[in-house]
């Protein structure tokens, strides 16, 4: 398998997340975006733990933090981990933005 391989051509209405591997204790997806982000006011707060690499594109995150916001711009190859309940929104992508992510429990 690649995964850069079966891109979409044009825009999804939504993400595309496949599962790659699920195992006790860990969860590896690849999700593609193509343009989205998410909605105005709306915060992912997760209870797992989250590693994100970027693997094609182009995508900004802001991280809610006791010291304010901070906002990543993140390119292909740049990663960023995201400890459980760490709140955090996509503010934009590239089309397509291909992400490696992987999940595990607290």
């Amino acid at each position: 398998m690649n995964l850069l391989a079966d891109l979409p051509p044009g825009p999804l209405a939504a993400e595309r997340v496949d599962a790659l591997l699920t195992r006790p204790g860990l969860r590896v997806e690849r999700i593609v975006s193509t343009g989205q982000a998410s909605p105005p006011g709306f915060w992912y707060d997760q209870a797992e733990h989250e590693l994100v690499v970027l693997l094609h594109g182009r995508a900004e995150l802001t991280l809610d933090t006791p010291d304010g916001t901070v906002t990543h711009c993140l390119r292909a190859g740049d990663w960023l981990e995201l400890p459980a309940h760490c709140r955090h929104r996509v503010e934009a992508t590239d089309t397509p933005t291909v992400w490696l992510a992987l999940f595990w429990p607290t």
